[in-house]
Protein backbone atom coordinates (compact mmCIF):
# COMPACT_ATOMS: atom_id res chain seq x y z
CA UNK A 1 0.00 0.00 0.00
CA UNK A 2 1.50 3.36 -1.04
CA UNK A 3 0.83 6.40 1.16
CA UNK A 4 -1.34 8.91 -0.65
CA UNK A 5 0.42 12.17 -1.37
CA UNK A 6 -1.31 15.45 -0.71
CA UNK A 7 -1.31 18.15 -3.41
CA UNK A 8 1.45 20.69 -3.35
CA UNK A 9 0.55 23.73 -1.24
CA UNK A 10 1.05 26.09 -4.18
CA UNK A 11 -0.84 23.89 -6.64
CA UNK A 12 -4.32 24.75 -7.83
CA UNK A 13 -7.09 23.37 -5.64
CA UNK A 14 -9.65 21.23 -7.46
CA UNK A 15 -13.02 22.73 -8.14
CA UNK A 16 -16.13 21.45 -6.39
CA UNK A 17 -17.24 19.41 -9.45
CA UNK A 18 -13.76 17.85 -9.66
CA UNK A 19 -13.99 16.88 -5.99
CA UNK A 20 -17.40 15.34 -6.60
CA UNK A 21 -16.09 13.46 -9.64
CA UNK A 22 -13.33 11.90 -7.52
CA UNK A 23 -15.94 10.50 -5.16
CA UNK A 24 -18.00 9.23 -8.10
CA UNK A 25 -14.96 7.48 -9.58
CA UNK A 26 -14.35 5.79 -6.22
CA UNK A 27 -17.95 4.60 -6.01
CA UNK A 28 -17.77 3.19 -9.54
CA UNK A 29 -14.53 1.38 -8.75
CA UNK A 30 -16.03 -0.01 -5.54
CA UNK A 31 -19.02 -1.30 -7.49
CA UNK A 32 -16.65 -3.19 -9.81
CA UNK A 33 -14.70 -4.56 -6.84
CA UNK A 34 -17.93 -5.69 -5.19
CA UNK A 35 -19.13 -7.43 -8.36
CA UNK A 36 -15.81 -9.22 -8.84
CA UNK A 37 -15.75 -10.29 -5.19
CA UNK A 38 -19.29 -11.66 -5.31
CA UNK A 39 -18.35 -13.69 -8.39
CA UNK A 40 -15.31 -15.07 -6.57
CA UNK A 41 -17.32 -15.87 -3.43
CA UNK A 42 -19.96 -17.65 -5.52
CA UNK A 43 -17.23 -20.09 -6.55
CA UNK A 44 -16.66 -20.95 -2.89
CA UNK A 45 -20.32 -21.89 -2.21
CA UNK A 46 -22.38 -24.96 -2.91
CA UNK A 47 -25.65 -25.00 -4.83
CA UNK A 48 -27.58 -23.84 -1.75
CA UNK A 49 -25.34 -20.87 -0.95
CA UNK A 50 -23.30 -22.47 1.84
CA UNK A 51 -19.59 -21.66 1.96
CA UNK A 52 -17.60 -24.85 1.43
CA UNK A 53 -14.17 -23.38 0.63
CA UNK A 54 -13.43 -21.10 3.58
CA UNK A 55 -9.82 -20.45 2.61
CA UNK A 56 -10.71 -19.30 -0.90
CA UNK A 57 -13.47 -17.09 0.54
CA UNK A 58 -11.01 -15.46 2.96
CA UNK A 59 -8.55 -14.87 0.11
CA UNK A 60 -11.27 -13.24 -2.00
CA UNK A 61 -12.16 -10.87 0.84
CA UNK A 62 -8.49 -10.01 1.44
CA UNK A 63 -8.11 -9.17 -2.26
CA UNK A 64 -11.27 -7.06 -2.04
CA UNK A 65 -9.98 -5.12 0.97
CA UNK A 66 -6.64 -4.37 -0.69
CA UNK A 67 -8.28 -3.24 -3.93
CA UNK A 68 -10.65 -0.96 -2.01
CA UNK A 69 -7.77 0.72 -0.15
CA UNK A 70 -5.95 1.30 -3.44
CA UNK A 71 -9.11 2.75 -5.00
CA UNK A 72 -9.53 5.20 -2.12
CA UNK A 73 -5.85 6.20 -2.30
CA UNK A 74 -6.22 6.87 -6.03
CA UNK A 75 -9.54 8.70 -6.17
CA UNK A 76 -10.25 10.22 -2.76
CA UNK A 77 -7.31 10.35 -0.36
CA UNK A 78 -5.80 13.66 -1.55
CA UNK A 79 -9.08 15.60 -1.46
CA UNK A 80 -11.57 13.84 0.83
CA UNK A 81 -11.42 16.60 3.44
CA UNK A 82 -11.81 19.30 0.78
CA UNK A 83 -14.88 17.53 -0.59
CA UNK A 84 -16.46 17.44 2.87
CA UNK A 85 -15.63 21.12 3.43
CA UNK A 86 -17.29 22.07 0.14
CA UNK A 87 -20.34 19.95 1.00
CA UNK A 88 -20.67 21.59 4.45
CA UNK A 89 -20.52 25.08 2.94
CA UNK A 90 -23.48 24.28 0.69
CA UNK A 91 -25.34 22.51 3.50
CA UNK A 92 -25.11 25.60 5.69
CA UNK A 93 -26.76 27.69 2.95
CA UNK A 94 -29.71 25.39 2.24
CA UNK A 95 -33.22 26.25 3.44
CA UNK A 96 -34.46 24.24 6.44
CA UNK A 97 -35.62 20.72 5.54
CA UNK A 98 -36.20 17.40 7.31
CA UNK A 99 -33.21 15.67 5.75
CA UNK A 100 -30.50 18.22 6.57
CA UNK A 101 -29.75 16.91 10.07
CA UNK A 102 -29.31 13.42 8.66
CA UNK A 103 -27.03 14.71 5.93
CA UNK A 104 -24.91 16.57 8.47
CA UNK A 105 -24.56 13.35 10.48
CA UNK A 106 -23.49 11.51 7.31
CA UNK A 107 -20.81 14.13 6.59
CA UNK A 108 -19.54 13.85 10.17
CA UNK A 109 -19.39 10.06 9.81
CA UNK A 110 -17.52 10.33 6.51
CA UNK A 111 -15.05 12.72 8.14
CA UNK A 112 -14.38 10.23 10.94
CA UNK A 113 -13.86 7.43 8.41
CA UNK A 114 -11.56 9.62 6.30
CA UNK A 115 -9.43 10.28 9.39
CA UNK A 116 -9.13 6.55 10.11
CA UNK A 117 -8.19 5.80 6.52
CA UNK A 118 -5.67 8.64 6.49
CA UNK A 119 -3.92 7.29 9.60
CA UNK A 120 -3.58 3.88 7.97
CA UNK A 121 -2.34 5.33 4.67
CA UNK A 122 0.28 7.33 6.54
CA UNK A 123 1.46 4.25 8.47
CA UNK A 124 1.08 1.30 6.10
CA UNK A 125 1.94 -2.20 7.27
CA UNK A 126 4.56 -4.28 5.48
CA UNK A 127 3.31 -5.24 2.00
CA UNK A 128 2.02 -8.79 1.78
CA UNK A 129 2.13 -9.35 5.53
CA UNK A 130 -0.63 -10.57 7.81
CA UNK A 131 -0.49 -7.15 9.47
CA UNK A 132 -1.36 -5.54 6.13
CA UNK A 133 -4.32 -7.86 5.63
CA UNK A 134 -5.52 -7.07 9.15
CA UNK A 135 -5.09 -3.34 8.52
CA UNK A 136 -7.03 -3.50 5.26
CA UNK A 137 -9.83 -5.54 6.85
CA UNK A 138 -10.15 -2.94 9.62
CA UNK A 139 -10.49 -0.21 6.98
CA UNK A 140 -13.23 -2.01 5.04
CA UNK A 141 -16.16 -0.54 7.04
CA UNK A 142 -14.76 2.99 6.56
CA UNK A 143 -14.23 2.44 2.84
CA UNK A 144 -17.74 1.11 2.38
CA UNK A 145 -19.13 4.10 4.28
CA UNK A 146 -17.63 6.31 1.57
CA UNK A 147 -18.84 3.97 -1.18
CA UNK A 148 -22.38 3.88 0.21
CA UNK A 149 -22.88 7.49 1.27
CA UNK A 150 -20.41 9.86 -0.40
CA UNK A 151 -23.06 10.56 -3.05
CA UNK A 152 -24.54 13.01 -0.54
CA UNK A 153 -21.24 14.89 -0.30
CA UNK A 154 -20.85 14.80 -4.10
CA UNK A 155 -24.34 16.14 -4.65
CA UNK A 156 -23.82 18.99 -2.21
CA UNK A 157 -20.44 19.89 -3.70
CA UNK A 158 -21.98 19.94 -7.19
CA UNK A 159 -24.55 22.47 -6.01
CA UNK A 160 -21.80 24.84 -4.92
CA UNK A 161 -21.16 25.93 -8.49
CA UNK A 162 -24.59 24.99 -9.80
CA UNK A 163 -27.32 27.22 -11.11
CA UNK A 164 -29.98 28.64 -8.84
CA UNK A 165 -33.54 27.83 -9.76
CA UNK A 166 -35.80 30.73 -10.64
CA UNK A 167 -39.53 30.29 -10.99
CA UNK A 168 -40.33 30.63 -14.73
CA UNK A 169 -44.04 31.39 -14.19
CA UNK A 170 -45.87 34.33 -12.73
CA UNK A 171 -48.55 33.65 -10.12
CA UNK A 172 -51.28 34.01 -12.74
CA UNK A 173 -49.52 31.68 -15.18
CA UNK A 174 -48.91 29.14 -12.42
CA UNK A 175 -52.58 29.11 -11.49
CA UNK A 176 -53.66 28.74 -15.13
CA UNK A 177 -51.27 25.84 -15.83
CA UNK A 178 -52.18 24.15 -12.56
CA UNK A 179 -55.86 24.26 -13.45
CA UNK A 180 -55.14 22.85 -16.92
CA UNK A 181 -53.05 20.03 -15.41
CA UNK A 182 -55.72 19.26 -12.81
CA UNK A 183 -58.34 19.05 -15.55
CA UNK A 184 -56.08 16.70 -17.52
CA UNK A 185 -55.57 14.55 -14.42
CA UNK A 186 -59.34 14.18 -14.03
CA UNK A 187 -59.55 13.12 -17.69
CA UNK A 188 -56.74 10.61 -17.19
CA UNK A 189 -54.45 12.59 -19.53
CA UNK A 190 -51.71 13.65 -17.11
CA UNK A 191 -48.97 11.05 -17.56
CA UNK A 192 -46.36 11.09 -14.77
CA UNK A 193 -42.87 10.18 -16.04
CA UNK A 194 -40.22 11.01 -13.43
CA UNK A 195 -39.97 12.20 -9.85
CA UNK A 196 -37.25 13.49 -7.52
CA UNK A 197 -36.74 15.61 -4.43
CA UNK A 198 -35.25 19.09 -4.50
CA UNK A 199 -32.82 20.36 -1.86
CA UNK A 200 -35.66 21.99 0.09
CA UNK A 201 -37.29 18.59 0.59
CA UNK A 202 -40.17 19.17 -1.83
CA UNK A 203 -41.00 16.50 -4.43
CA UNK A 204 -40.90 17.49 -8.10
CA UNK A 205 -42.60 15.36 -10.76
CA UNK A 206 -42.39 15.60 -14.53
CA UNK A 207 -45.53 14.79 -16.48
CA UNK A 208 -46.95 14.94 -19.98
CA UNK A 209 -50.01 17.18 -20.13
CA UNK A 210 -52.16 15.94 -23.03
CA UNK A 211 -54.66 18.33 -24.64
CA UNK A 212 -56.29 17.80 -28.03
CA UNK A 213 -53.75 15.12 -29.04
CA UNK A 214 -50.88 17.49 -28.18
CA UNK A 215 -48.61 17.02 -25.17
CA UNK A 216 -46.53 19.43 -23.10
CA UNK A 217 -43.97 18.59 -20.45
CA UNK A 218 -44.96 20.17 -17.15
CA UNK A 219 -43.25 20.11 -13.75
CA UNK A 220 -45.35 19.62 -10.62
CA UNK A 221 -44.37 20.51 -7.07
CA UNK A 222 -46.01 18.45 -4.34
CA UNK A 223 -47.69 15.05 -4.19
CA UNK A 224 -49.72 14.54 -7.39
CA UNK A 225 -51.98 12.17 -5.47
CA UNK A 226 -53.47 14.79 -3.17
CA UNK A 227 -54.90 18.29 -3.70
CA UNK A 228 -52.48 21.17 -3.33
CA UNK A 229 -49.84 20.38 -5.93
CA UNK A 230 -48.90 23.12 -8.42
CA UNK A 231 -47.38 23.39 -11.85
CA UNK A 232 -44.08 25.27 -11.56
CA UNK A 233 -43.03 25.18 -15.21
CA UNK A 234 -43.80 23.94 -18.72
CA UNK A 235 -41.20 22.88 -21.27
CA UNK A 236 -40.81 21.69 -24.84
CA UNK A 237 -39.10 18.46 -23.75
CA UNK A 238 -37.68 16.70 -20.71
CA UNK A 239 -34.09 17.77 -21.38
CA UNK A 240 -35.07 21.45 -21.19
CA UNK A 241 -36.97 20.72 -17.99
CA UNK A 242 -33.96 19.02 -16.44
CA UNK A 243 -31.77 22.04 -17.13
CA UNK A 244 -34.28 24.51 -15.70
CA UNK A 245 -35.64 22.76 -12.62
CA UNK A 246 -34.00 22.30 -9.20
CA UNK A 247 -31.44 19.51 -9.32
CA UNK A 248 -32.37 16.19 -7.71
CA UNK A 249 -30.81 15.29 -4.38
CA UNK A 250 -29.85 11.71 -3.46
CA UNK A 251 -32.99 9.70 -2.66
CA UNK A 252 -33.52 8.19 0.75
CA UNK A 253 -33.12 4.59 1.90
CA UNK A 254 -35.62 2.17 3.39
CA UNK A 255 -33.44 1.00 6.28
CA UNK A 256 -30.65 3.13 7.72
CA UNK A 257 -28.29 0.25 8.54
CA UNK A 258 -28.19 -1.42 5.11
CA UNK A 259 -25.05 -1.43 2.97
CA UNK A 260 -24.75 -2.98 -0.49
CA UNK A 261 -21.09 -3.75 0.33
CA UNK A 262 -21.77 -5.46 3.67
CA UNK A 263 -24.60 -7.84 2.91
CA UNK A 264 -25.14 -10.75 5.28
CA UNK A 265 -24.07 -14.16 4.06
CA UNK A 266 -26.89 -15.73 2.06
CA UNK A 267 -28.94 -18.35 3.87
CA UNK A 268 -29.12 -21.82 2.29
CA UNK A 269 -31.97 -21.83 -0.16
CA UNK A 270 -33.66 -24.46 -2.32
CA UNK A 271 -35.24 -23.07 -5.48
CA UNK A 272 -38.77 -23.79 -6.61
CA UNK A 273 -37.36 -25.47 -9.69
CA UNK A 274 -35.52 -27.99 -7.52
CA UNK A 275 -38.61 -28.66 -5.43
CA UNK A 276 -40.70 -29.24 -8.56
CA UNK A 277 -38.01 -31.59 -9.87
CA UNK A 278 -38.06 -33.48 -6.56
CA UNK A 279 -41.80 -34.10 -7.03
CA UNK A 280 -41.43 -35.14 -10.68
CA UNK A 281 -38.59 -37.52 -9.84
CA UNK A 282 -40.25 -38.84 -6.68
CA UNK A 283 -41.90 -42.23 -6.20
CA UNK A 284 -43.63 -41.99 -2.83
CA UNK A 285 -46.09 -39.61 -1.25
CA UNK A 286 -43.34 -38.68 1.17
CA UNK A 287 -41.19 -37.36 -1.69
CA UNK A 288 -43.93 -34.92 -2.76
CA UNK A 289 -44.73 -34.09 0.86
CA UNK A 290 -41.12 -33.21 1.63
CA UNK A 291 -40.94 -30.92 -1.44
CA UNK A 292 -44.08 -29.07 -0.34
CA UNK A 293 -42.77 -28.75 3.21
CA UNK A 294 -39.54 -27.36 1.79
CA UNK A 295 -41.52 -24.59 0.10
CA UNK A 296 -43.17 -23.52 3.38
CA UNK A 297 -40.23 -24.07 5.73
CA UNK A 298 -39.65 -21.15 8.10
CA UNK A 299 -36.62 -19.78 9.88
CA UNK A 300 -33.01 -19.48 8.71
CA UNK A 301 -33.35 -21.64 5.59
CA UNK A 302 -36.85 -20.43 4.76
CA UNK A 303 -38.67 -21.83 1.76
CA UNK A 304 -39.80 -19.90 -1.34
CA UNK A 305 -43.34 -19.27 -0.11
CA UNK A 306 -42.06 -17.79 3.15
CA UNK A 307 -39.55 -15.67 1.21
CA UNK A 308 -42.37 -14.45 -1.02
CA UNK A 309 -44.29 -13.29 2.02
CA UNK A 310 -41.16 -11.49 3.28
CA UNK A 311 -40.82 -9.80 -0.12
CA UNK A 312 -44.42 -8.58 -0.01
CA UNK A 313 -44.05 -7.28 3.55
CA UNK A 314 -40.79 -5.48 2.74
CA UNK A 315 -42.26 -4.01 -0.44
CA UNK A 316 -45.25 -2.81 1.59
CA UNK A 317 -42.85 -1.05 3.96
CA UNK A 318 -41.12 0.54 0.97
CA UNK A 319 -44.38 1.76 -0.57
CA UNK A 320 -45.45 3.24 2.76
CA UNK A 321 -42.05 4.93 3.18
CA UNK A 322 -42.64 6.85 -0.07
CA UNK A 323 -45.00 9.02 2.02
CA UNK A 324 -47.43 9.57 -0.82
CA UNK A 325 -51.14 8.80 -0.97
CA UNK A 326 -50.65 6.25 -3.74
CA UNK A 327 -47.73 4.72 -1.86
CA UNK A 328 -49.86 4.18 1.24
CA UNK A 329 -52.66 2.66 -0.82
CA UNK A 330 -50.27 0.24 -2.53
CA UNK A 331 -48.69 -0.56 0.85
CA UNK A 332 -52.12 -1.63 2.14
CA UNK A 333 -52.63 -3.84 -0.93
CA UNK A 334 -49.24 -5.51 -0.53
CA UNK A 335 -49.84 -6.03 3.17
CA UNK A 336 -53.16 -7.72 2.42
CA UNK A 337 -51.47 -9.93 -0.18
CA UNK A 338 -48.86 -10.88 2.40
CA UNK A 339 -51.59 -12.02 4.77
CA UNK A 340 -53.11 -14.11 1.98
CA UNK A 341 -49.74 -15.73 1.31
CA UNK A 342 -49.44 -16.50 5.04
CA UNK A 343 -52.86 -18.18 4.96
CA UNK A 344 -51.93 -20.08 1.80
CA UNK A 345 -48.63 -21.16 3.37
CA UNK A 346 -50.44 -22.72 6.31
CA UNK A 347 -52.83 -24.48 3.93
CA UNK A 348 -49.93 -25.89 1.88
CA UNK A 349 -48.21 -27.05 5.07
CA UNK A 350 -51.32 -28.92 6.21
CA UNK A 351 -51.84 -30.46 2.76
CA UNK A 352 -48.18 -31.56 2.68
CA UNK A 353 -48.50 -33.26 6.05
CA UNK A 354 -51.70 -34.98 4.97
CA UNK A 355 -50.02 -36.15 1.76
CA UNK A 356 -47.12 -37.59 3.70
CA UNK A 357 -49.51 -39.38 6.04
CA UNK A 358 -51.04 -41.33 3.15
CA UNK A 359 -47.96 -43.63 3.10
CA UNK A 360 -48.56 -44.33 -0.60
CA UNK A 361 -46.43 -44.93 -3.67
CA UNK A 362 -47.05 -44.44 -7.37
CA UNK A 363 -48.61 -47.56 -9.00
CA UNK A 364 -46.29 -49.66 -11.16
CA UNK A 365 -48.37 -49.24 -14.32
CA UNK A 366 -46.98 -45.69 -14.56
CA UNK A 367 -43.98 -46.99 -16.49
CA UNK A 368 -41.24 -44.80 -18.00
CA UNK A 369 -40.97 -44.19 -21.74
CA UNK A 370 -37.50 -44.92 -23.07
Amino acid sequence: MTPASSPAPDGPLPTAPELANGARDFRLRMAVIDSETEAALDMTRDRYGRTVHAGAAAAARAHRDKAAVEAYATHLAPHAEALLDAARLVLDELPPARHLAGWRAVLDGLAASAAEIRRALDRPAAPGSQAERTQHAALWPHLTAWADHSSIASNLADQRDGQHYKAPLTDEEQQMWTERAQAAQRRGELELTESWYAADGQPITLAYLVEDNDSTVVALRGDPGVPGWQVIGHYAHEYEAGKSLPAPVPPGILRADVSRFNRPAPAPEVSLQELIRDVVEGHTAGDASNALLGAVQRGYAAGPMVRLQELLETSSQFASALETVQGRQIAARLSALGRQIEFLTREVEEAAEDLGATVAVLPPHRTPVL
